[in-house]
């Protein structure tokens, strides 16, 4: 049996059909392949970095045992005021105003213990003000 050209046409087109989705196919899958979003069922939660112990303790005067007068001075930023011992054993204290409100100031008082010329001790004290009672 001779092929009409009515057979011809609709054989070229099934194949011009079948080539435009291969091309298609081929276009999506490429297209799926450079895409640069991830893929991922689920977004991770950035880490909590939560800072080392010491970071967060109260103490946060500058200071280090082993400490002359001097260095003790400088690294408060405030003068030394006598409190009493003997030379090379004494007692200092410190008054630091650290912020408080916008009305009153708040002066903290921070002793410094000296052995033998070195830091060997200090405490804050935050008691009551004594104009206060």
């Amino acid at each position: 049996m001779p092929q009409t050209a009515h057979t011809r046409i609709d054989g070229d087109d099934t194949q011009q059909a079948l080539r435009r989705m291969a091309l298609v196919r081929l276009a999506l899958i490429v297209a799926a392949s450079l895409s640069t979003a991830p893929v991922s069922a689920q977004q991770f939660a950035p880490a909590i970095v939560t800072p080392p112990f010491t970071a967060t303790l109260s103490n946060t005067a500058p200071l280090a045992f082993g400490m002359d007068a001097f260095e003790a001075e400088r690294a408060l930023g405030m003068p030394l005021n006598y409190v009493g011992g003997r030379p090379g054993d004494e007692v200092f204290l410190v008054i630091r105003t650290a912020g408080g409100s916008g009305f009153f100031n708040r002066r903290d008082r921070l002793y410094l213990q000296f052995r033998h010329g070195r830091l060997t001790g200090w405490k804050g004290d935050w008691g009551r003000n004594w104009m206060w009672q």
